[in-house]
């Protein structure tokens, strides 16, 4: 597990001296960032409210909601820890604790198109004041999970390429934003759980 950890890191290590030695400036990749996040937003978006899901798969991998809630409950995690490392100003370690909760983002991402491909949206059969604030939590985590992907990426390019004052810049936005997205990605699984599934 340490070795892995390791090679990891060695390959975003090279990956961030590549991107110093080629010179990227922000501005076309910060453009890039903007179009891929609406792309990927909008597949998504298709994806919950234009397609159907196939009714083969009814009943079938059942797990995904709970494995969605799991990697967002560790994401969040590592970003507590990434936040806490970098406080005492071990870089290195903050590194580490950002790329994990980047991969169990990027993981959770797949995780979450396969689910709602195959079992389309889950409808909350809650009323009254439940429904109320199960929606209003609902809303605000979709609403700052489209804001959260190209700021994450953006603080992503940053810090890969040593913009390190811009990088601390964005990501005193870019960590309560994603860290309320991972947390309120549980809650919504929870709500879900209890009333839906």
């Amino acid at each position: 597990m340490r070795l892995a950890l390791y090679d990891f890191r060695m390959g975003f290590c090279d990956l961030i001296v590549s991107m110093e030695q080629t010179g990227l400036t922000p501005r076309p990749v910060i453009g890039a960032i903007v179009v891929v996040s609406g792309l990927a937003v909008s597949f998504l978006l298709w994806l919950l409210y234009v397609r159907h899901a196939p009714a083969d798969f009814a009943g079938r991998w059942m797990f995904l909601p709970a494995l969605n809630a799991l990697l967002n409950g560790l994401c969040a995690t590592a970003l507590c820890v990434g936040l806490y490392f970098i406080k005492h100003h071990n870089r290195e370690a903050h590194r580490t604790s950002m790329l994990l909760a980047f991969a169990f983002s990027s993981v959770f991402l797949i995780s979450y198109i396969v689910n709602h491909a195959l079992h389309g949206d889950t409808i909350f059969p809650g009323h009254g004041a439940v429904r109320t604030l199960y929606l209003s939590i609902l809303a605000s985590h979709v609403i700052l999970s489209i804001v959260a992907l190209p700021m994450v990426l953006t603080t992503f390019f940053f810090s890969l390429t040593g913009r390190f004052a811009m990088h601390r810049r964005i990501a005193r936005l870019t960590f309560p934003i994603w860290l309320y997205v991972s947390i309120t990605g549980v809650v919504v699984f929870v709500f879900l759980k209890e009333y839906a599934y």
